[in-house]
């Protein structure tokens, strides 16, 4: 069960110098135009090191390299503020994340004056965290596979839908922010290299309904090839009822490595099926720290017969990403 003194930094449960303490706002701007704006605003703390990494992208477009985004920022080295609270904290990047009300209001703000970029918005939670931990509200929490880099990184954590609202100012170009979108919060172990893959996605209609999950795929397939998912957590928030899901599965259509389409069916635990299709509306490759890649795409959905929005991170670390393109080099280069 997640409490509102967990929206603060937690006591390490290892003397592990990679301990870690993330926050995650993920949302949109101008979904409903030709060219809506997927953002991202991370923290990953270290206070074992006194160190904090932070990422802010801005993008909406379909790109490879982050650079061809309309805005990203990566430090990874900021100092924490002391004394350290992750209630109220003030980034040298230029991020301010103030929790007003621990776990139910966030308001951030981000300020990039050389780039002539502002962003502000209040987050307001439509559901109490959701702790894939506990299994009294998780089904799929005694199934939690701990030999996994994820499963360590994320020995705590819960996700959470909400209302964002605010706006950004992008080089002279403002555009209001009005979606309904999920963050996350986690702490652990959290590996410099990882191990395993994660895929983290969600299509929300609206306040009145939402589908978040976690699945599981592989790379064998290739960078453009199709991945089967196995759902490992994930919710339904239905007309303001907040539902655990215990059964799931789908598919990803890929271009390099980037989801292109994502169909997927999961079961909540009333044995409602809910099934939802996205098609990618953008593509970025948000590295949340040096070791691994999110293919991040912001997608358009149907679900339940109605349109939706949200975006799918697909983690794979480096290692592996090396292996899957060294065998298409392989391939159309030897011949093998």
């Amino acid at each position: 069960m997640i409490r509102p003194e967990d929206a603060q930094f937690h006591a390490p449960t290892s003397d592990d110098p990679l301990w870690a303490e993330t926050n995650y706002f993920g949302l949109y701007a101008g979904q409903d135009t030709d060219r809506p704006l997927n953002i991202g605003i991370y923290g990953l703390f270290r206070e074992p090191l006194g160190v904090v990494g932070s990422t802010v992208s801005v993008n909406g477009r379909r790109v490879r390299a982050p650079w061809e985004a309309d805005y990203w920022d990566a430090w990874e080295h900021l100092v924490v503020p002391q004394p350290s609270n992750l209630l109220d904290y003030e980034l040298a990047n230029g991020l301010k994340v103030v929790a007003t009300d621990p776990n139910k209001v966030w308001d951030v703000r981000y300020s990039d004056p050389a780039a002539d970029l502002e962003i502000r918005f209040r987050y307001t939670a439509l559901h109490e965290p959701y702790d894939i931990n506990d299994p009294d509200m998780d089904p799929m929490a005694a199934k939690k596979d701990m030999s996994k880099t994820w499963g360590h990184a994320y020995a705590g954590h819960f996700d959470q839908s909400g209302h964002y609202e605010g706006e950004i100012r992008l080089r002279g170009v403002t555009t209001p922010i009005d979606c309904v979108s999920t963050m996350d919060h986690s702490w652990g172990v959290r590996a410099e290299r990882q191990t395993s893959r994660l895929s983290w996605m969600h299509a929300h209609v609206g306040p009145e309904l939402l589908v978040h999950g976690l699945f599981d795929f592989d790379t064998e397939n290739g960078p453009d090839g199709e991945s089967p998912l196995r759902l490992t957590h994930g919710y339904v928030l239905d007309h303001g009822k907040l539902k655990g899901l215990k059964a799931g599965s789908g598919v990803t259509q890929r271009s390099h490595l980037y989801p292109e389409r994502i169909e997927i069916s999961v079961t909540d635990t009333e044995d409602r099926t809910w099934e939802a299709a996205g098609e990618a509306l953008t593509t970025f490759p948000w590295q949340s720290q040096p070791g691994v890649v999110g293919h991040n795409s912001l997608l358009r959905w149907t679900l339940d017969g109605q349109t939706a929005y949200g975006e799918c991170m697909d983690f794979v670390g480096m290692g592996e990403l090396g292996s899957v393109y060294g065998r298409v080099f392989d391939r159309v280069h030897r011949g093998s």
